[in-house]
């Protein structure tokens, strides 16, 4: 694992006057390339061949337009890894912005842990923690936060016998008085993305995921590995924060939900025509395609920073030094007993992939105008430079 003392030894021959921050190309760059110009950085992003338009052409910095000053070619994604691309990174005096798109095309999440010596804005060491079927990750660490989370019936990676499945599906449905189930396989292709499906009794997960195994949306594999929970009936909320390592504050920087294909185009229609095409055999998709900004009330605002706070306490005491900058807390506001609650079923531990953060006004609270994420990590690594404390929020 890249350790402090590596970080320290790579700052040595960087020229912290002359920075440039970093990204993969794709799910967050633009975000963090336009904050890092805002406030005076260079920035370059590395890009697979094939994919690099929208940095190398259209956002291409260019007469007094765009944000994005370098880019890298390479054949693959996973070729960052490569000497050869760390050696130009490390040459520009980069400060890397990982995310989950940066994680994702490694098998091994141990090449990024170990390998790549160009410094991480944010926690190196968190982001396999998101996987389901790794050792005390987010399930763990909101149970010891004290955060509420969904009913889990059965863990990602569990393997149970189809009699074992059957026992704690019937049993959960027995209680349920109405409750639908989540079940969250990965993808057959975008092993990274999720194939949820939703199902309100035992024998229609053996029909549902059989269906999404013949069109080849999933796998038996992983549908046999996929997290079950229990699904949430609420208004879906991410809440997306900033913890900053050198005051030791956190910050709610905005709100936002996701968009969903096919699921949003299906909701669009009316009652009747959902019922013929849901009885014609047609099965909405939940394949996340964006996100749209929301707002949630004063009220809860309160409980958003408590989960937050809960929640880096947790990744303190598990990970220390914790939760880096960036992540978010993704869930739902229920209110089954007329009391609204934060429920979260899920956590990224590094920028999320929405860009519409500073199109909420939680950060304009804070700072007189509302700001994005690229800003608030540009203008963090402008602070480490002057209190001469840049370690502290790299790994």
């Amino acid at each position: 694992m890249i350790n402090p003392k590596d970080i320290a030894e790579i700052l040595k021959g960087y020229d912290l006057k002359n920075i440039t921050i970093g990204a993969l190309g794709g799910h967050s760059a633009l975000d963090v390339c336009r904050g890092a110009k805002k406030h005076g950085f260079k920035t370059v992003v590395v890009c697979q061949k094939g994919r690099e338009k929208t940095y190398a052409k259209y956002y291409k910095t260019r007469d007094g337009k765009g944000c994005i000053d370098e880019v890298i070619l390479v054949d693959k994604f996973s070729d960052i890894v490569n000497e050869d691309v760390q050696e130009k990174l490390c040459a520009l005096n980069t400060l890397f912005v990982h995310n989950r798109y940066f994680w994702v095309y490694f098998k091994d999440y141990s090449q990024i842990e170990n390998k790549f010596r160009v410094p991480i804005l944010g926690s190196r060491d968190m982001v396999r923690l998101e996987e389901r079927d790794q050792p005390k990750n987010q399930y763990y660490l909101l149970e010891q936060a004290g955060i509420k989370t969904p009913k889990i019936i059965r863990k990602g990676g569990e393997n149970l016998s189809d009699d074992e499945n059957h026992k704690r599906l019937n049993e959960f449905f027995k209680n349920a008085k109405g409750k639908p189930l989540l079940v969250k396989a990965n993808e057959a292709t975008r092993s990274y993305e999720r194939a949820f499906f939703v199902i309100t009794n035992t024998n229609e997960y053996a029909e549902k995921s059989g269906q999404m195994i013949k069109a080849g949306i999933t796998t038996r594999e992983n549908v046999n590995n996929a997290t079950i929970e229990e699904f949430i009936i609420g208004a879906q909320v991410n809440f997306n924060y900033f913890y900053s390592s050198l005051t030791g504050e956190l910050e709610l920087m905005g709100t936002d939900t996701r968009r969903q294909t096919s699921l949003d185009g299906f909701l669009r229609l009316d009652a009747k025509v959902q019922t013929e095409l849901l009885d014609g055999g047609y099965k909405p998709s939940m394949i996340e395609t964006g996100h749209i900004t929301c707002t949630v009330k004063e009220s809860i605002v309160e409980k958003a920073f408590e989960a937050g706070e809960k929640f880096v306490a947790a990744t303190q005491k598990e990970h220390a030094p914790g939760i880096i900058g960036a992540f978010a807390l993704q869930g739902a506001i229920a209110a089954e007993h007329g009391k609204e609650e934060i429920v979260i079923f899920d956590v990224s531990m590094r920028i999320p992939g929405s860009p519409g953060t500073p199109f909420t006004p939680y950060s304009s609270y804070l700072y007189g105008e509302s700001i994005s994420y690229g800003e608030r990590i540009a203008m963090e690594v402008k602070e480490a430079v002057k209190e001469e404390k840049l370690e502290k929020i790299l790994s």
